[in-house]
């Protein structure tokens, strides 16, 4: 039968199976429901509390073959059907019904960016200045609830032979939290950032006018954001009324598509690299430290580009 049949075991003479195929089913069944629907405390089932339930319910249910149901079997049975109450799996539902246009909005951004780089090459090849003089994109968002811990005790270093790790005591201390304003703009790789207690429409506004300070007055500032009640308030568009027409433009990105803003790349490089494992011995230490990180990626600029669906971009 061959090698591959040959792995496994083949039925053999003995008694047939306790547990009937309609008891299995009503198991999976049971299991595809959550725990709390029958009065149980948890969110979700566990084998030992899946198993409990069924030896307790299953005989009145018309299943007498799981009145001694053990959690292994339980386990076996889920794992024939590949079902598994006990984990979840989180999505992101698309709820903005013009989540479609407003992608492609945000692509056609990244596709005139691409145009400009290409552009810019060019002229620099046939010593030329940059063609595209004043337009500046930035990529913006927040990064809010940053914790400032500190420790009880001094971090101890690798020691070899004793020691080949860093050891931390458990304890630590809760200085409060800060959030981290950036921006990146996607022509030079340039990060602007500010580091604030809050994100309100003020510290917004705050972030706006270093933007309006770091290019040229004749130079037209398109920013790529999410939908952030601080972005479209009030306060927020009485400053913008009182620029330049054409100043700033903004371009938001659609409704739970924050994903579509190069931004999060390097909040995602700010976790895994800076943010992990730091210990502060204040909030002010914290802040120096997000602004010492934002110099380092400045001074040696990486220009970010967007590959996803942007050759469909309109």
């Amino acid at each position: 039968m061959g090698v591959i049949a040959a792995l496994d075991d083949r039925p053999r003479a003995g008694r047939d199976p306790v547990i009937t195929p309609e008891a299995k089913t009503w198991l999976v069944a049971l299991a595809c429901r959550k725990a709390k629907e029958l009065g149980y405390p948890h969110e979700l089932w566990t084998t030992r509390l899946l198993a409990a339930h069924a030896r307790q319910h299953a005989p009145a249910a018309g299943h007498p073959s799981l009145a001694n149901l053990a959690q292994g079997t339980v386990c076996k049975i889920l794992a024939e059907q590949e079902v598994k109450p006990h984990k979840v799996r989180y999505y992101l539902e698309r709820r903005d019904p013009e989540f479609e246009p407003k992608m492609a909005e945000i692509l056609c951004v990244y596709r005139e960016v691409a145009m400009l780089r290409e552009q810019a090459k060019e002229g620099q090849n046939q010593g030329q200045g940059s063609p595209d003089g004043g337009i500046a994109v930035v990529s913006y968002d927040e990064k809010p609830g940053i914790q400032a811990i500190g420790t009880t005790a001094p971090d101890r270093p690798p020691l070899p032979g004793i020691s080949p790790t860093v050891m931390r005591d458990h304890e630590y201390k809760r200085h409060g939290t800060v959030t981290l304003l950036a921006g990146i703009d996607l022509l030079t790789g340039h990060v602007h950032a500010l580091v604030r207690d809050r994100h309100r429409s003020r510290e917004f506004i705050e972030y706006l006018k270093l933007l309006d300070a770091a290019y040229p007055a004749d130079t037209a500032i398109e920013v790529i954001l999410d939908n952030h009640s601080a972005h479209v308030s009030r306060e927020t568009s009485n400053w913008l009324a009182a620029q330049p027409i054409g100043r700033f433009t903004f371009t938001f990105t659609p409704t739970h598509g924050s994903w579509l803003n190069i931004i999060e790349g390097f909040f995602s490089k700010a976790a895994r690299s800076v943010l992990r494992h730091i210990r502060v011995g204040s909030k002010d230490e914290l802040k120096q430290r997000l602004m010492d990180f934002v110099d380092d990626v400045n001074r040696d600029p990486v220009v970010h580009t967007w590959r996803y669906k942007i050759d469909e971009a309109a």
